[in-house]
């Protein structure tokens, strides 16, 4: 039997686990261990956190001591380029654990201590903002060691990635990690999906209905924190099905100060009893845009279309009804005139089949845009399942895609047509009595 036909035989969970230490430990084990032995797999983790590209190599609890302390974290990741050589920390949390700051904390010491160059946390926690880690510790400790936190779901999208689009070179280590990604989505991995708005939830949404609200409650910026949560976790999960990199479109302002962003989204939530999130999908016709609104109990996700640059304003909703044949007649579409200010025309997509004019509110103005939106009901639980909200986004971002980003392409203007010989007009030679011979301020000056 093969090293890896021998690992990847111990990847199936069995009904024998004993707790959630048995439970971390095997998930701790499967990953490392295919991460060591799928050189593109470990590669693609350990590049995502700041280490070369090199050879990978894991290790299962460590001992370490720290004062009077004997700690083991649950592994330990070390890649060497050359001369180079990078090692980080491993701490794994599985289920409903939570990371725990003193433990971080504890081991962001042994890694300074050790010289080594980051501490990697992975749990079932998804922070609101790529980069940012789900726990606080106290920023010193960070000087000089580097806090990554990867969720397991990501774990888990990019094993998909690279198997099913990227490629294994070998194919035995491809079988391997095929059996990491089947050994993740067994119920008894530990590896969870997103599956809970947080236990200030339904506080929240009662009070946005009354319109009780206040931006100080603690937990409207909890909400905000976990809708943003959830927006990531639509990106990973829509990736994994698309064999793309999908993400929040977040502006640098967001990514560099998260705390501002989710103070934005509390204000907002006061305001309007909405919360809206940005998904950037490479190859789509633009950022599929998800509004959350509270108070009507919808789910509405929308995409601006820039419209074409020539034809009349008929011409150029046409353009558009032609590519949404296969969508509902429920879908509102809205057109934005040239240089007009506030909203445009907007009605369902049945009655612009039936009649686009109804689109053209001047006749005389260019359409410049179109927005094309779908609403659908909001669940009001805070876990997931039948009636669920995170379940209600989940479905309105995947029907919305599939019956209408992906059939809509941008308009490109028409390449220019070549002539033909008998098309082309001959030359007319210019008279000699039309040539002059006057001086000109393009001509050179007289030589001296």
């Amino acid at each position: 039997m093969s090293e890896e036909t021998w690992l990847a035989a111990r990847l199936i969970p069995t009904s024998g686990i004993n707790g959630a230490d048995e439970q971390e430990r095997r998930a701790t084990s499967a990953l490392l261990a295919v991460m060591s032995a799928v050189r593109e797999f470990g590669r693609a983790l350990t590049q995502s956190v700041g280490a070369p590209a090199g050879t990978v190599q894991t290790f299962i609890e460590v001992p370490f001591k720290l004062g009077d302390q004997q700690l083991f974290p649950d592994g330990l990741i070390r890649v060497t380029r050359g001369q180079r050589r990078w090692t980080a920390l491993v701490e794994v949390k599985t289920g409903s654990n939570a990371l725990r700051t003193e433990q971080v904390e504890a081991y962001l010491d042994i890694a300074r201590e050790q010289g080594f160059d980051a501490l990697l946390t992975i749990s079932n926690e998804i922070a609101p903002v790529p980069g940012q880690h789900p726990t606080t510790v106290d920023r010193r400790k960070l000087r000089k060691v580097a806090l990554h936190h990867l969720p397991w779901t990501e774990v888990l999208t990019q094993a998909v990635l690279q198997k099913e689009y990227r490629g294994v070179a070998d194919p035995d280590q491809a079988w391997v990690l095929g059996e990491l990604i089947r050994y993740l989505e067994h119920p008894r991995s530990g590896a969870l999906e997103f599956s809970d708005m947080g236990p200030a939830w339904v506080q929240v949404r009662e009070a946005v209905s009354a319109g009780t609200l206040r931006a100080g409650d603690g937990g409207a910026a909890q909400v905000a924190g976990r809708f943003d949560a959830l927006i990531r976790y639509v990106c990973l999960r829509l990736g994994r099905r698309l064999g793309t990199e999908v993400t929040p479109a977040l502006s640098r302002r967001d990514l560099a100060d998260p705390a501002a962003r989710t103070q934005g989204l509390v204000n907002q939530l006061v305001s309007t009893g909405t919360l809206t999130g940005s998904i950037r999908i490479p190859g789509s016709v633009g950022s599929l845009q998800v509004t959350a609104d509270l108070r009507a109990g919808q789910v509405i996700c929308h995409v601006d279309v820039d419209a074409p640059r020539t034809g009349r304003p008929t011409t150029r909703v046409n353009w558009l009804v032609r590519q949404l044949r296969d969508a509902p007649d429920n879908v509102r579409i809205e057109a934005f005139a040239m240089h007009a200010r506030g909203g445009g025309a907007t009605d369902l997509l049945r009655q612009v089949r039936a009649e686009p004019t109804t689109l053209i509110s001047d006749p005389a103005r260019e359409l410049r845009a179109f927005r094309v939106a779908q609403s659908t009901a909001a669940g009001t639980k805070r876990g997931s399942g039948r009636g669920a909200f995170i379940d209600s986004v989940l479905d309105a971002v995947d029907e919305f895609y599939e019956q209408i980003i992906q059939n809509l392409k941008p308009w490109l203007p028409a390449p220019p047509r070549l002539r033909s010989p008998e098309e082309t007009a001959p030359v007319q030679p210019v008279a000699p009595s039309l040539i002059s011979t006057a001086i000109s301020s393009q001509d050179d000056p007289p030589s001296s």
